[in-house]
């Protein structure tokens, strides 16, 4: 591998670590052994394990970005908003890059990941704002339902789903989204089930 694309590995593995521990709580070493590198090419690559944590950061925000404005595509309004949503709701099912986004916030007692989560947050703001053209409320509507959402992929709610209080945070429309998803899920299964008795 070129310098470069071993960056990308080492960051792409640093996610997965970062996911569970955060800055305080994940190790180099075990960074390094997902990676498949020693440790001082890691500190080689990146310095120290803030400088591979922010980077995370960025790279969380840049992916959640990239998959908003996508799903948008030349829509406005309205329209780009529900887009956006749905294709958020696909965002959620990698853990690896929520949960380093929830360690991100949890992190900004610390001068530097504060500074980065608030540009990396600024420009995805920014950048929803833009497309959709809404004003503040809607856009403090949709960013605080977005952030329901991500404390609920990270509790994993949709595993307790029969609970009551459950049922009333995640509300109709994510429940009938549930349901669907069992549903193929199901359907999936017996189908492989027939292919596999032919």
């Amino acid at each position: 591998m070129s310098a470069d694309e071993r960056r990308e590995s080492v960051l792409r593995a640093a996610i997965v670590e970062f996911s569970k521990g955060g800055l305080a709580g994940t190790s180099t070493e075990d960074i390094a052994r997902r990676a498949d590198i020693s440790q001082p090419y890691l500190f080689r690559l990146f310095g120290t394990k803030k400088e591979l944590f922010l980077a995370a950061i960025e790279r969380t925000f840049d992916q959640a970005l990239t998959i908003l404005v996508a799903a948008a595509g030349d829509r406005t309004g309205e329209e780009a908003k529900m887009a956006m949503a749905d294709a958020y709701r696909m965002f959620l099912n990698d853990r690896t890059l929520l949960l380093t986004q929830m360690h991100a916030y949890a992190a900004c007692g610390d001068d530097d990941v504060r500074r980065v989560t608030q540009t990396s947050f600024g420009k995805l703001w920014l950048a929803v704002a833009g497309i959709t053209g809404l004003e503040d409320d809607d856009l403090i509507a949709f960013f605080g339902h977005g952030m329901l959402l991500n404390m609920a992929a990270a509790m994993d709610l949709m595993a307790v789903i029969d609970l009551p209080w459950v049922k009333a945070c995640l509300g109709q429309e994510l429940l009938a989204e549930a349901a669907h998803d069992e549903a193929n899920a199901t359907a999936k299964t017996a189908e492989a089930g027939v292919k596999t008795a032919g």
